[in-house]
């Protein structure tokens, strides 16, 4: 991990003062068209775990082989982010997020055919590529459309990704679940469009690239911070997202058994409960970047991590009724803090949104991923209730915050 210097470094997303109105606007319909992507990308992928309850079935598999897909979904994700991200740093690559859908496309198609678990595995390690193509140069054209408004435009885009994934279970009891696996490939629409779409991003990056040249007038000035003092605090932000994507990991992967086991409700209602909880990630998310705008990213996580605490210890003595309610809470509350962390972390290494980017996306997948497996064998060994209860506890590692340093630049 290069970690950021006293010289100044000139960043990517500056733009000359020549390009005023019109690139404005551009840039506005560039991050919406972004978001809407960002959408469809992870509703096609948020259909792995939104049907697990028939894959269990259909494949005959336990808690374990359910983590193991995530696992190989998110692992290989986590993986390449970070090197995606850190090539497009050095070398732009325009057209990279229509490669990533394609990428995506490919994947659900591999899933819609699937006939063996190691077939399963291939497309969900597909899929995973697909990710981590899309996500770290998404973000970066996020902050390069972003006017200088960084948490809006993280959470703006992120806030798709996040309805996407809430979308995604709704249409799988709708569309799925009645019809049989091999209608996954009725998705392939969606990638499609998204293709398109975002090939008219690409051009919009191209002529970005070519207006932004070697003779920029501005460099974002860099921190009043030692290298071993960003260290610690990417350290701290890894620590958070591990609180973060260990407990989503319990709710997006088995949330859906947790209500059937504990509460005898039908797939289809389990299924809608998850979707009320990623609709709340998806609120949460939308408001998180804006409020960290104003008060500071520093506080949003503060008050996000540690926050949701006292909701987690309650969940799982909460009856069907308040399950919900606190589900919804937590989801919001607690989808806050992404948008926040990697604007925290791009400020910490100017000049490195590609390689930011890739290292926190690639860590909450790598997270969520190690958080599937690791969950999926405590419950075979236990029960899908005391995994609620343990995971309860997470959100304390939040106090860390308290060791992340105020940001101020070096004049």
């Amino acid at each position: 991990m290069s970690l950021p210097t006293a010289t100044p470094v000139i960043p990517e997303e500056f733009e000359p003062p020549a390009a005023a109105p019109a690139a404005a606007r551009a840039a506005v319909n560039i991050l919406a068209a972004v978001s809407v992507c960002h959408l469809l990308n992870d509703m096609i992928q948020s259909l792995l775990p939104s049907i697990y309850p028939i894959l269990k079935t259909s494949f005959h598999l336990d808690f374990g082989q359910i983590g193991l897909i995530t696992l190989v979904y998110q692992i290989v994700a986590s993986l390449l982010q970070p090197f995606i991200g850190l090539y497009t740093d050095r070398r732009p690559m325009p057209y990279a997020l229509a490669v990533g859908m394609c990428f995506t496309l490919t994947g659900i198609l591999l899933l819609a055919t699937a006939s063996t678990f190691r077939f399963l595995l291939l497309a969900a390690a597909v899929v995973g590529t697909g990710s981590a193509v899309f996500h770290p140069e998404s973000s970066r054209i996020a902050r390069l459309a972003s006017g200088g408004q960084h948490g809006f435009a993280q959470s703006f885009f992120q806030v798709g990704g996040n309805a996407g994934s809430a979308i995604g279970p709704l249409l799988a009891a709708l569309i799925v679940l009645p019809l049989g696996l091999h209608s996954v490939s009725w998705f392939a629409i969606a990638a499609l469009a998204g293709i398109v779409v975002l090939i008219g991003v690409g051009r919009w990056r191209s002529h970005h690239l070519a207006r932004v040249t070697r003779s920029r007038a501005q460099a974002e000035p860099a921190l009043n911070l030692s290298r071993g003092s960003v260290a610690r605090a990417i350290a701290v932000l890894t620590a958070l997202v591990f609180s973060k994507y260990f407990y989503l990991a319990s709710m997006t992967g088995y949330f859906t058994f947790y209500l059937i086991t504990r509460f005898h409700v039908s797939v289809r209602s389990s299924q809608l409960h998850l979707f009320i909880f990623l609709g709340s990630v998806a609120a949460g998310t939308f408001l998180g970047g804006p409020i960290g705008d104003r008060i500071g990213p520093r506080y949003v996580i503060w008050v996000s991590i540690l926050g949701v605490l006292p909701f987690t210890l309650m969940l799982p003595h909460a009856n069907l009724f308040w399950t919900g309610i606190l589900s919804a809470v937590i989801g919001f509350v607690l989808a806050s803090a992404f948008s926040a962390i990697v604007v925290y972390a791009q400020e910490l290494m100017p000049g490195r949104v590609g390689l930011v980017s890739g290292i926190f996306f690639g860590l909450a997948f790598g997270m969520g991923g190690i958080g599937a497996a690791v969950l999926g064998r405590i419950a075979d060994l236990t029960s899908i209730v005391f995994v609620y209860q343990l995971c309860a506890w997470l959100p304390a590692i939040g106090l860390l915050t308290g060791l992340l340093p105020k940001l101020h630049k070096a004049s």
